[in-house]
């Protein structure tokens, strides 16, 4: 559904005064305005600028996918049981991206857009990879698959997930940014559906559960107990998903292939000193995230003279 799809139209004085009183709301709640700004945008055809300008409040009907009734209910919503906005509306946006999203996926969050600008950066040291296939571990709502997609315009992508709830949202939305005929989806977990592409890779990107068990429930409640805890729970240390696809990557990463992952701020290091122990690895780095805080690390698969601990 479009942003303004329905037979709904509020005046802008009307939600001009609506938006005033829900961002003072938000402020008196913790709550960053910035939400206000963007379920108007999302339910509207309003935007940035004229939020910023206020021009929006001359107009005499703008077109929107609610009345103004249900988007205040919207709004209550958010408030009183912390659902994040991007759930009530069923979409976000995520680089030049709308994004279909559900209980069912992560919401796509700014600081993951990084891993594509560090795709861009490797692929520009070693231009062969670029043609080659690529996998979205952990696909969810199939950002980093679409992310990958557009910034490697003659790679093949494969995009994993183990929900089918998931991979759907996926699909759809590989659909409607126009980039289905890019993006093979498969289910299974992690490398499992990959086994006719062992030592075939030319990059392995993720966003893999990270947080530790214990802390999950110390969470805003917008994310421990709205989003998906499948994929923010990663064990006791939450290292098992990133120790697996050290452990796993080898076996199907092609020489000097990309592995490339987001992690929680303090774990580099430790992932680092993981993959330097596993000795099929090179070229290891850790980079910052848009607040300077170390949350990315990558490496070079060494190809099959590199040694091989595990076996998927």
């Amino acid at each position: 559904m479009s942003r303004t799809e329905g037979a709904h139209t509020i005046t802008g004085s009307e939600l001009w005064q609506w938006w005033q009183m829900a961002r003072q709301q938000a402020l008196a709640q913790q709550i960053d305005p910035a939400e206000v700004d963007w379920l108007v945008r999302a339910i509207s055809d309003v935007d940035g600028l004229s939020l910023r300008l206020q021009s929006f409040r001359q107009r005499a009907a703008i077109p929107c996918r609610y009345g103004l009734p249900a988007l205040e209910t919207l709004w209550q919503r958010r408030r009183q049981e912390h659902i994040p906005v991007q759930y009530l509306v069923g979409q976000t946006q995520w680089r030049d991206f709308t994004l279909q999203v559900s209980t069912a996926v992560l919401i796509p969050r700014p600081e993951t857009e990084l891993l594509i600008e560090l795709v861009h950066a490797a692929v520009a040291q070693t231009p062969a990879l670029e043609a080659g296939t690529w996998v979205d571990l952990g696909t969810g709502s199939g950002a980093i698959a679409l992310g990958l997609a557009k910034a490697l315009p003659r790679a093949h992508i494969i995009a994993v997930d183990c929900s089918a709830e998931a991979l759907a949202l996926a699909a759809a939305n590989a659909a409607a940014n126009g980039l289905c005929d890019r993006i093979e989806l498969r289910q299974g977990h992690w490398f499992t559906p990959l086994a006719d592409l062992r030592g075939q890779l030319a990059g392995m990107v993720a966003n893999p559960p990270y947080i530790p068990s214990a802390m999950v429930a110390t969470l805003a409640p917008e994310v421990a107990v709205h989003e998906p805890r499948l994929a923010l729970d990663g064990g006791p240390d939450g290292l098992t998903a990133i120790q697996h696809l050290i452990d796993a990557a080898p076996d199907y990463l092609q020489a000097n292939g990309l592995w490339l992952i987001e992690a929680m701020a303090g774990q580099p290091a430790t992932i680092l000193q993981q993959l330097q122990q596993h000795g099929a690895y090179c070229d290891l780095q850790r980079h910052r995230d848009l607040a300077g805080l170390e949350r990315f690390v990558q490496a070079r698969c060494q190809g099959p003279q590199g040694s091989r601990r595990h076996s998927q």
